[in-house]
């Protein structure tokens, strides 16, 4: 590797990692080692600099560094009100409480979950509908993603197909992909949601949860009609509907919420990245019959705490303030052209797909078959950290394009220059460079 793209002093950082942070908590693609952030950029050791397409994977959806975060986390770590919202209660946790009320659609007595991640977010949700109801079936989706502990993690498609355990009460049914259907999805839709339908008809299904768009499954945009009819089917059985906005949520689709696109109000709402502008915070939103109790069943000493709480509502201002979902849905109505009118070029970008700044392009063997290329899209992403880029995979074969909602048309225009010399360039990768790195 030319030691222009990786300086000694990203190695040394790099190396330091290796020796002593545990690998357990790795998902690399390439030997990334960041010194600072600034807006959609990001600098590596020794002062490369990177357009961020990622956002660390959408946590930091406002950019790095953006005043509004950084004074609200001085403000409130000059005198924070504790540490958690366990035992005590605070402006800054009631406050978000309230402001995630009003924001987020819904009817009813309802109330609000603060937690870390995503990950605690949806364990909480999916044990409270099981406590709540009496019931242990959970119908989730196949190659869906919910979290990395406990239940969350137990019930995520991707998680499975990795050969991790799931929960015997899990029933997995399939995912609308459109790319994959011949109808352009109808047929998908109705076989889909048929599935569903013979589970909740056997009266043991505690909730039903979902992704509003299948983000590391491979960035999916469910077919029109499908989560609307999926809803249909939940509110006739009497069964809460989870829909997990973790990933895509708050702004990124272009609207506030990516459910709006099928204009349903879920009995239950989880948020989590983008909420906490970089910080571990999460939240959430459903009625007090689920969550309202018993007490102490979901225990974390910090969540709630004042100096996340107080960014979680500096976000939301930001989000509100600077119309951010309009900005994404412009963003993304652009860039998504820019890289249309790239796949007319190269015949291995099979697909561009998204909603606002949740962007997939998904890498196929160009022979008409439409067969994945995981291959290419190990390379293609070595390639475009070499060209000065941070974007990454999932579902084995898609670029996600999730860069901070910020981002403006410049650097879209440098980030499609950038994936072509990628694509293009990739084949010169070596299976010696990426073979360190397994990523999904």
């Amino acid at each position: 590797m030319s030691q222009d793209i990786f300086p000694p002093e990203a190695a040394a950082l790099y190396q330091r990692d290796a020796q002593s942070v545990a690998g357990i908590e790795k998902l690399r693609f390439f030997p990334l080692a960041i010194t600072s952030g600034q807006g959609c950029w990001l600098t590596e050791a020794g002062g490369r600099k990177l357009l961020d397409l990622s956002a660390t994977w959408t946590a930091s959806g406002l950019g790095h560094g953006h005043p509004a975060i950084t004074a609200a986390i001085t403000q409130a770590a000059q005198n924070p009100a504790g540490a958690g919202g366990l035992s005590a209660v605070h402006p800054d946790s009631v406050g978000l409480a309230e402001e995630l009320l009003a924001i987020t659609p819904g009817s009813g007595d309802r109330c609000v979950y603060l937690g870390h991640a995503g990950s605690d977010a949806n364990d909480v949700a999916l044990r409270a509908c099981r406590l709540a109801s009496g019931k242990r079936k959970v119908v989730a989706f196949a190659h869906g993603y919910h979290g990395g502990i406990g239940l969350a993690m137990k019930v995520s498609g991707v998680h499975i197909s990795a050969g991790n355990a799931a929960d015997p009460d899990l029933y997995l049914a399939t995912y609308p992909n459109p790319f994959r259907s011949d109808d352009a999805g109808a047929a998908a839709v109705s076989a889909s949601l048929l599935e569903v339908k013979e589970q909740l008809d056997k009266g043991d299904v505690a909730c039903v949860i979902v992704e509003p768009i299948l983000s590391d499954g491979g960035m999916v945009v469910p077919p029109k009609g499908f989560l609307s009819g999926l809803h249909r089917l939940c509110i006739n059985a009497g069964v809460p509907l989870i829909c997990d906005e973790v990933k895509m949520g708050l702004g990124r689709p272009g609207l506030m919420h990516a459910f709006q696109h099928e204009n349903i109000t879920p009995e239950i709402v989880t948020f989590g990245k983008v909420i906490g502008g970089g910080l571990p915070l999460s939240a959430t939103v459903g009625p007090k019959e689920i969550l309202g109790g018993p007490a102490a069943h979901a225990l974390l000493t910090t969540a709630g705490n004042p100096i996340c709480t107080a960014v979680g509502r500096s976000v939301l201002r930001v989000l509100q303030s600077e119309e951010l979902p309009q900005r994404a849905a412009q963003a993304g109505r652009y860039f998504m052209q820019l890289l249309r009118e790239l796949a007319q070029d190269i015949p291995e970008i099979g697909d561009v797909r998204g909603h606002g700044l949740a962007i997939g392009v998904e890498l196929v063997v160009p022979d008409g078959s439409k067969k994945p290329d995981r291959a290419l899209a190990q390379k293609v992403v070595y390639q475009a950290w070499k060209e000065g880029l941070v974007v990454y995979y999932v579902g084995g074969n898609v670029l996600e394009i999730t860069p901070p909602l910020i981002i403006n048309q410049d650097e879209m225009a440098y980030a499609v220059e950038k994936l072509s010399l990628a694509i293009r360039h990739a084949p010169q990768v070596t299976r010696e460079e990426i073979q360190a790195y397994a990523g999904w």
